[in-house]
């Protein structure tokens, strides 16, 4: 874990508001030189504290209408069914998500599809990866949209 300061937590703080901050304009809202924020900004990179900057795209506005929650309950559990069923979905586009959970089921997974019956596909697929039972849950709005991850130094 990487040891964070008042500044730091600032930066992180207005890049997971705006990762396209320009520097100079990160360096005005941290009171830092746009050098000195950039050496901490590739710190924050370098140490994997910061892994990635994206854009947000809403599934809807690609034309993929229906989201569902999956948990799974793999066949078999042992190392090699494990990694066989992470490297299928991983190749899984329509996966936006996938967590290896703790409990009755084995991941909870995190879907989008055009229509009901792509995601019949990928579920099925879901089966031929390794997954015994699926629970389908379909997501119908949110309630609270991703948030950032809270900082503190």
């Amino acid at each position: 874990m990487a040891v964070l300061d008042e500044i730091d937590c600032a930066l992180l703080a207005q890049l997971q508001d705006r990762g396209d901050i320009p520097n100079l304009a990160l360096a005005r809202a941290v009171g830092l030189s746009p050098a000195a924020t950039s050496r901490r900004v590739q710190r924050l990179r370098a140490e994997g504290v910061v892994e990635a900057v994206r854009a947000i795209v809403p599934p809807e506005q690609v034309g993929l209408l229906v989201e569902a929650y999956v948990l799974v309950t793999l066949v078999e559990h042992a190392p090699e069914a494990d990694a066989r069923f992470a490297r299928e979905v991983a190749r899984m586009p329509n996966v936006l998500r996938a967590d290896s959970v703790a409990g009755a089921e084995d991941a909870l997974l995190h879907m989008a599809a055009r229509t009901p019956a792509d995601l019949h596909r990928l579920l099925l697929a879901l089966k031929r990866a390794g997954a015994a039972r699926l629970t389908t849950m379909l997501r119908l709005q949110a309630i609270k949209p991703p948030a950032p991850v809270p900082t503190s130094p």
